[in-house]
């Protein structure tokens, strides 16, 4: 039970100041919906159904590591453990949000007392370097190709920067982020072709509940390297995509053989 010191300090830490806005860049919107056919997540973008960057990576990465560790801890625990990281994922991103922006902020649940010490320590640690920020929650599209919403678009120790934040229930090793840094290119990528700008580096912020803090970057050769790589996936997704269209197009009637 939370005593009225800890609600004061719930609600002071929404009314900490936000980071110093920059309108360089202006944003266009898009509309978050689910397929329903799939039930993956796609965006309308000026009317247009582009796939979501997460349904791409998902549809194209190894599932073997998953596999292992559902039969390990079973399928019931498995669900039970990623439901409460992703809640937990969740209100973590709307403390950071808040931050941000600059405005109030409060969730007494269980889930937001074990987020709200993540965010702090994002804010204490991460966000720190950040000179100005660009956008909050941003949506970003590739036309054509896909869509997909980043935490923050901001001026990173004198760099444009892409920054995802991360919450991890331990602590990440870089072999094991592969589509962090997949997603970080592919935000890139979509910024600098439709605003014309040049994103110099992408920032991965991650925290435990135990407060374990850990930043991965990538910029330059390596940046470069993740996009090609980004490139591959997408290929690999539109191919996905085709072969599934071609085995359950209806049959005309020549394609029937006596």
């Amino acid at each position: 039970m939370m005593n009225d010191k800890d609600i004061k300090e719930y609600h002071a830490i929404g009314k900490k100041p936000g980071l110093k806005k920059s309108n360089k860049y202006n944003y266009i919107t898009g509309k978050q919906l689910t397929d329903p056919g799939s039930g993956t997540r796609v965006y309308d973008i000026d009317n247009y159904r582009l796939p979501s960057v997460t349904t791409i990576l998902g549809a194209t990465k190894n599932q073997d590591f998953i596999k292992k560790w559902k039969a390990k801890v079973g399928e019931q625990e498995a669900e039970r453990i990623k439901n409460h990281s992703s809640n937990r994922g969740t209100c973590m991103h709307k403390f950071l949000e808040h931050y941000v922006l600059g405005t109030g902020c409060v969730d007494l649940t269980r889930i937001g007392q074990e987020a709200r010490p993540m965010a702090d320590k994002i804010i204490e640690i991460g966000l720190t370097p950040v000179e100005e920020y660009y956008g909050s929650e941003v949506t970003l599209h590739y036309p054509g190709l896909y869509a997909g919403s980043t935490d923050l678009v901001c001026l990173h120790n004198g760099m444009e920067t892409i920054v995802d934040f991360k919450q991890s229930n331990r602590p990440k090793k870089e072999e094991w982020i592969e589509d962090y840094y997949l997603q970080i290119a592919m935000y890139a990528m979509a910024h600098d072709y439709v605003y014309g700008s040049k994103i110099k580096q992408g920032v991965i912020m991650v925290c435990t509940p135990d407060l374990y803090y850990q930043e991965f970057k990538t910029e330059g050769a390596d940046l470069k390297q993740w996009k090609h790589k980004a490139l591959k996936r997408i290929d690999m997704y539109n191919e996905l995509k085709h072969d599934e269209k071609e085995r359950t197009k209806p049959m005309k009637a020549e394609d029937f053989t006596k």
